[in-house]
């Protein structure tokens, strides 16, 4: 955290409104909300009214609040900050958010880091800072007001003795000092002096009895960020847009357009000598509606896109987005063209009016960042040129690549997307998912689940009632044949190790679970399911599941 203290008077200084010499304070027309050094030595504070400060210090000069020549005159100490670290944000003026793990390691210590930014802001600015170093970014902008780092995970240690109107730092507008000063006012009342005292209460407590703004001041106190930093790029976005006058209602004239606007891009791209990370693609239509889809691009510079390949990438994009009935408007007659087997009574595709590609991630051209084991190599750019021409031979959902996202069940965790597609998955990974099953994943989830029978000691199959008690301990699994007509069941029988010809039971050396899933219970019918894992006496260790009485195998482990 970078802080140049009183910048309010500063940037009226530097903006020739007073005298370095003056005492200044700068006013909302009630009180004082900044104050300089030489005028805080007189006795004026912020927060008293322009009556009471006068009285302080007669020869007080007073001066309005001026956000725009804050902001414009602090942009300056902004530029000089980023040559030392890139990616800041500017909490408000005077105060910057600066990511400190990279360019610590980069300048051997965060104490060099703080002496190098505070050398670069007066070398360029002339302005002196502070800089703080700590976990969390409240905790960065007390330990910035006190010139101090904090060690790694010591941030609440840091703050528990601490004053609770320290708070108040946190606040990033007028109303958010109202808000706090009410809070501060009743915790003062309750007996809650220190910061420590605060984090000492349960937050389900604080919340309970404060709201919103009390959960806020319990998570500053504990050190914990309430949002990430929003860090601002070095480079901007570099974007071409069409508009259709009349509107476009093919895709091959979409396309067409979409080959100059490649074309356009690839040349400012080239003549600023950059490189982008993601292709990002907007369609509007004549509905109202603005489709946005984006690529990655990160297989060096372009990642081998040429005008033709982006145009495709457009091209595809924007079938997919024809055949998920996306450009549909109401109201319109006729269809896509050619086949006749569209329903009459269906919209027809909305046209599009503006069209536009944009290169995100912009960074110098060989400056991206290296594996860790070195470069891509020749293979690997070959790889993916030739992904790329099968995309365009077969479509751009014809190459898909498999990622993790959020679900109870196995198939659910396992989501499909175009490669290069960056698409984030619907389904956020990291969320809780009651029911889901432990740790490790299977390796292999099987296209279509293999029956299967889990025999007792006796012969007899095991069954789990409604309170999740099993009949017996599993002892043994039979595989049972599928029908030939199904098809697949061969090869799903083989995709987890068995032979058709394979019918003997097979031993169980250890087993878990079983672990409930409840799907959809709300609705009159509910999913219900019961997960088992076994280890068969060969070594291999696989997923069973248990609907309605009926075994299957649904997945493999390594």
């Amino acid at each position: 955290m970078l802080w140049v203290p009183d910048w309010p008077v500063v940037a009226a200084m530097a903006a020739g409104q007073a005298e370095v010499h003056q005492s200044v304070a700068v006013h909302d027309g009630r009180r004082i909300t900044a104050v300089s050094a030489l005028a805080r030595t007189q006795g004026v504070r912020r927060g008293m009214r322009r009556r009471q400060a006068q009285e302080c210090c007669p020869e007080l000069v007073l001066l309005t609040v001026d956000e725009g020549r804050d902001a414009r005159a602090f942009e300056p100490v902004s530029a000089a900050a980023e040559t030392v670290v890139a990616g800041l944000e500017v909490a408000r003026p005077g105060l910057l958010l600066l990511p400190a793990d990279g360019a610590s390691r980069f300048h051997g210590s965060e104490q060099a880091l703080a002496e190098a930014l505070v050398e670069q802001v007066a070398e360029r600015t002339g302005h002196e800072c502070q800089v703080g170093v700590a976990d969390g970014g409240f905790a960065a902008i007390l330990a910035a007001r006190a010139s101090s780092v904090v060690a790694p995970g010591g941030a609440r240690a840091f703050l528990a003795p601490l004053a609770v109107e320290q708070l108040v730092h946190a606040a990033m507008g007028d109303r958010a000092v109202a808000e706090i000063n009410g809070l501060l006012d009743v915790l003062h009342r309750l007996g809650l002096r220190t910061l420590g005292d605060l984090t000492a209460l349960p937050a389900s407590d604080v919340e309970a009895r404060f709201g919103r703004l009390g959960l806020w001041a319990h998570r500053l106190a504990r050190g914990e960020d309430v949002r990430p930093p929003v860090r601002r790029r070095l480079e901007p976005d570099v974007e071409v847009t069409c508009e259709f006058d009349p509107p476009a209602e093919r895709v091959d004239a979409a396309a067409f357009a979409a080959r100059r606007l490649a074309e356009q891009l690839q040349a400012m791209l080239l003549e600023r000598s950059v490189s982008c990370g993601r292709l990002r693609i907007t369609a509007w239509t004549d509905a109202g509606d603005e489709l946005v889809r984006t690529w990655r691009t990160d297989a060096g510079g372009l990642g081998g896109l040429s005008p033709a390949r982006i145009t495709d990438r457009v091209r595809w994009q924007l079938e997919g987005w024809l055949s998920g009935n996306a450009l549909r408007g109401p109201g319109r007659a006729g269809g896509q063209g050619g086949s006749g087997n569209h329903d009459r009574s269906a919209p027809a595709p909305a046209a599009l009016v503006r069209l536009g590609i944009a290169a995100e991630e912009v960074a110098p051209a060989g400056a991206e960042q290296g594996w860790l084991w070195g470069g891509a190599s020749g293979g690997d750019l070959r790889a993916h040129r030739a992904l790329l021409r099968v995309q365009g031979l077969i479509g751009g959902d014809g190459v898909q690549v498999a990622t993790l996202q959020g679900g109870r069940d196995v198939r659910d965790q396992v989501h499909l997307a175009a490669w290069g597609d960056a698409r984030t998955p619907p389904r956020v990974a990291d969320r809780p998912w009651p029911g889901r099953l432990p740790e490790p994943a299977p390796a292999t989830v099987l296209v279509e689940p293999a029956p299967v029978d889990v025999l007792d000691a006796l012969g007899a199959g095991v069954r789990v009632d409604l309170r999740l008690t099993m009949s017996a301990p599993p002892v043994a699994l039979q595989w049972r044949a599928r029908p030939r007509d199904r098809g697949q069941g061969d090869g799903v029988q083989s995709g987890s190790g068995q032979s058709g010809d394979d019918d003997g039971p097979h031993a169980l050396v250890a087993w878990a679970g079983p672990w409930p899933m409840v799907e959809r219970w709300w609705s009159q019918a509910p999913k219900r399911r019961v997960h088992l894992q076994v280890a068969l006496a060969d070594g291999r260790a696989l997923l069973l599941a248990c609907t309605g009485g009926e075994w299957t195998c649904e997945a493999v482990y390594d």
